[in-house]
This record gives C-alpha cells, sequence and structure tokens, in this order.
C-alpha cells in the first residue's frame, strides 16, 4: 500500500481523524509511512510531528488514543481519511475537534448533536455527577429508565394531536433524551440502531 502513496518532498502525506459515529472533523495532521505501518498494525493512530521530528501515538500520554476503525484514501493517495473511535479530547485545547471555533452557526445541521448528547449520557452512566438527572436515571435503573421512556412517548403523541409545533418540538426532544438514556442502560448505541435502520433501507 505505502508504495503507490503519493509523498511531498518530506516525506509525508495528509492525515484526517473522524469521528466514526457523528462524522465530525475531529483533527489534521500528518503520516510517513513508518506511521501509516504502525497504524495499520496497531489498530491504533499513529502520526508523524512536523515540530518535533518524530513519530508519535494519539494520546500516548493523555490517554485520548484513536482506535481506527476503517482508513480511506483520496483519489490521488495523497490524503486519508481514518474513521476513529476517539477517547476524550481529540485536540491538544480539550476539545473535542480541533475545529471548534465556529464562524457560522446553523442549527439546522443539529442533527449530529444527537451524538455528542450520547457521549454525555454515557459519561453520566461512567461518571455519576451529584445533582445531575441523567445519573439520577441510572442510580434508579431500567425500570424507573423504561417508564419515564414511556411517559414521554405518550405525551409526544399527546402534542401531536395538538396544534402547537412548540410543545410538540418539546416532547420529541424529551422523548428522545429519555430514549438515549434507556439505550445506554441496555448497551445499545446510536450506531446499533442506524445499522439497523440502513439494513432495512436496503
Amino acid at each position: 500500500m505505502t508504495e503507490e502513496l503519493k509523498l511531498d518532498e518530506k516525506g509525508l502525506f495528509c492525515a484526517i481523524a473522524q469521528d466514526f459515529e457523528s462524522g465530525d472533523v475531529l483533527m489534521q495532521a500528518y503520516m510517513n509511512e513508518e506511521a501509516l505501518r504502525l497504524t495499520e498494525e496497531t489498530g491504533y493512530a499513529h502520526y508523524f510531528s512536523r515540530s518535533r521530528n518524530c513519530l508519535w501515538k494519539k494520546g500516548e500520554t493523555s490517554g485520548h488514543v484513536q482506535k481506527v476503525r476503517s482508513m480511506k484514501f483520496d483519489c490521488d493517495r495523497d490524503c486519508v481519511l481514518l474513521e476513529v473511535e476517539q477517547t476524550g479530547a481529540a485536540c491538544h485545547t480539550g476539545n473535542r475537534s480541533c475545529f471548534f471555533r465556529e464562524e457560522k452557526t446553523d442549527d439546522g445541521a443539529g442533527v449530529r448533536f444527537l451524538a455528542e448528547l450520547e457521549r454525555v449520557v454515557d459519561d453520566r452512566k461512567n461518571n455519576p455527577e451529584e445533582g445531575s438527572y441523567t445519573s439520577y436515571l441510572f442510580e434508579k435503573g431500567v425500570d424507573k429508565i423504561a417508564k419515564k421512556t414511556g411517559e414521554e412517548a405518550v405525551e409526544t403523541v399527546i402534542a401531536a394531536k395538538n396544534d402547537d409545533r412548540g410543545e410538540f418540538v418539546g416532547e420529541c426532544a424529551d422523548l428522545m433524551y429519555h430514549l438515549l438514556v434507556l439505550m445506554r442502560e441496555k448497551g445499545v448505541k446510536l450506531s446499533d440502531v442506524c445499522t439497523e435502520l440502513k439494513k432495512r433501507h436496503r
């Protein structure tokens, strides 16, 4: 594979890391042939630091590793797209993505927020916080969570019968949140549901 790569004068090529579930672009870095080989062999992203002039494994010191789910090269084979499972933050600033400075916000693109919300719910499950409603639900267990999800489903149906768009949107939001909590309690991820929907679509 490496002999077909188009490298620059320093023997490097561009690498982009993307969250395999949400599609969010996490970071851009560089690889050389050795970094690519280590990434393929270990299953974890390795890059080449131009400033330090050395190889580095992402998250080696911070623990914020990137487990590679797939690798895709562009048509010119001078750039690779890594679809990864990101542990913690991808950016050295502590942000999940290096691309966090928005010049313009499009609320219509908010569907991607579901993946972010899923990560928050997952964190509340693993790291309970006092005063957190999500942590409270997990503490009470599946019966409580399922009951609340059912109540929100009924309220969503009732809101759909009323002529109040705002009320319906609010109830849909409540239902989707509680469903995410229930899914996490049962060990089901958004990607699992999306995979099932794709199967049915085919």
